[in-house]
Parts: structure tokens; sequence; C-alpha cells
């Protein structure tokens, strides 16, 4: 399946469209669209892919993606029983409405901020979960002032982590994000055991060589940076499914359990082995790669 620019819904005159209860669990459809994206899934725990981040979710995620940031679909691979509401927003909303009116200022100061990818947690992702769930069955009016008081909400919060530290602008020709879905894809099926440069560079018909430049400049990481941050994030997930430390090290293709916990305690601040403690008493908290 070939990356594509994303269109959304079929209603030209609407300013908003929503998607209820998507199911792609299944497919890995890495994806871009203009329109800004507020996905909320609920019953998951999951891969939060988003631009070049990559880290983990636990029971429920809300994010809101900014203009033409690719990303993956947060159900892909999700077994368990999930919902799932995602409200997309034309661009011209931020230009032409909330920037021309003083009175949205603080939701065009959010669709800026989008750019970076916020998640959001606490209070806010279990108010704003709760709203998006009743959005789909409303008249259109209501439907419009409830969107409008969602943002309000978001672009007041302080309980956000940005995903990225700068902006992401989407430079990149189809054939260029074509070739990226190829290596995450291919990561995403092969993670579990040895991936070699050589390997990601045919895939992407380049030379070992040219192949790291082009990886570097596209994403801002080695593809060794990336590899481990794809295989922590998935050992995550398996921490948290209750496998012990070991375990989740061999299963997601690292060779060493010491190199293993190196590089879990340098992408998130402690070892596996608190962070598995630590999940015993989560408190909803925002979890970084």
């Amino acid at each position: 399946m070939k990356i594509q620019l994303e269109k959304i819904g079929s209603d030209a005159e609407k300013s908003f469209y929503l998607l209820h209860h998507p199911r792609l669990n299944d497919l890995f459809y890495w994806h871009f669209h203009p329109e800004y994206e507020l996905v909320y899934i609920e019953g998951a725990s999951g891969t939060r892919h988003v631009g070049t981040h990559i880290s983990s979710y636990l029971e429920s995620d809300l994010v809101l993606i900014g203009s033409n940031i690719p990303h993956l679909n947060f159900d892909y691979g999700v077994k368990t029983a999930y919902e799932k509401e995602v409200l997309h927003l034309k661009p011209h909303f931020k230009n032409k409405v909330f920037k021309e009116m003083p009175e949205f200022s603080n939701l065009y100061t959010l669709l800026e901020r989008s750019q970076h990818g916020i998640v959001f947690y606490g209070k806010t992702k279990a108010i704003i979960g709760k709203k998006m769930k009743t959005l789909y069955g409303m008249p259109p009016f209501e439907q419009f002032l409830e969107v409008l008081h969602i943002l309000h909400l978001l672009a007041n919060s302080q309980e956000y982590e940005l995903l990225h530290p700068h902006p992401v602008v989407n430079q990149y020709s189809k054939k260029e994000q074509q070739r990226l879905k190829k290596v995450y894809e291919y990561v995403d099926a092969h993670y579990q055991h040895k991936i070699t440069l050589d390997e990601v560079a045919d895939l992407c018909s380049l030379e070992k060589a040219a192949f790291c430049r082009y990886f570097k400049k596209a994403t801002g990481n080695t593809f060794i940076q990336f590899l481990n941050q794809y295989r922590i994030s998935q050992a995550k997930r398996l921490l948290l499914k209750g496998k012990n430390v070991s375990e989740a090290c061999f299963d997601c293709g690292f060779e060493s359990l010491s190199y293993f916990n190196k590089i879990f305690k340098r992408l998130n601040q402690q070892n596996p082995s608190d962070f598995k403690k630590e999940h015993h008493k989560y408190t909803d908290q925002p979890r970084r790669f």
C-alpha cells in the first residue's frame, strides 16, 4: 500500500468531519493530510507514532496532530475491544476564522502548537474523551458549538506534552514518504530479529551510505536510533503486559541485556525494572518514549 495524501470526508461544505469508531487495527496506515486531527482512543494500549516521535500509550490516548504531519493509526495492532473517535478540522479554520477573530486567538495558538503534535493527559483527557464520544449523535449546529468548546478546553489546558521540540514541517515528496513508510513497516514486521543497514537500504533502492544520509535528513535520527526507539516502545508494551525485563529485551530484538538496559534508561530516564514497578501505581501521567 502506497502512502497517500488522505482525503477526509465527502461533504465539502463542512468545516470538520467526524469518524465514529473507525477500525484500522489490522492495517499499518502511515499517512498524512492537511486537516488537523484530534484522536481519542479508549480501551487499548498501543504505539503513538507521530512524525518522528515514537512512544507507548496505556489504556487510552488523546492527541492533537497538526496539518500534514505523517502519523500511524493509533489502533494499529490493537487486539482488545476499544472505542475510537477522530475529529478532522479543515485547515482554513485556522487562518480564515481563528486568526481573523480576536475571540478565537487561543484556538489559533492551539493549532499553531499542534504542529509539534500534542498529547493530553489527566482530567483533560477524561473530559475531552467523554465529550468526543457524544459528538457523533448531535445535530450539526450543536456539533459545531461542541467542537469549539472542545478546542477551547484544550487551548486552556496545562495537562499536555509536546511530542516534538520543534514544529514538524512535512517537506518531503510522496515518493520520499513512501520510502519512510517502507522502512517503518519493515521495522514493525521484523524488529524482533536482527535488522541490518544493508537490508533497509536495499528496501529503499539506495546504497548504505546514501540511505543513512537520507534517513538522518528525513527523520532527524540515525536508523539505529530509530530502531532502538521502536524496540524500546514495544518492550514497554510487553513490560506493561507482565513480561519480565529479560523477556522484553530479547523478544524485541535486543541481543544484550546490558545494552537494552542502557538504551531503555537513556530514552526513559529510568531502567526497565523501575518502569515495570511504576506501572503498578500508574496515575495517568504522560509517559515519554
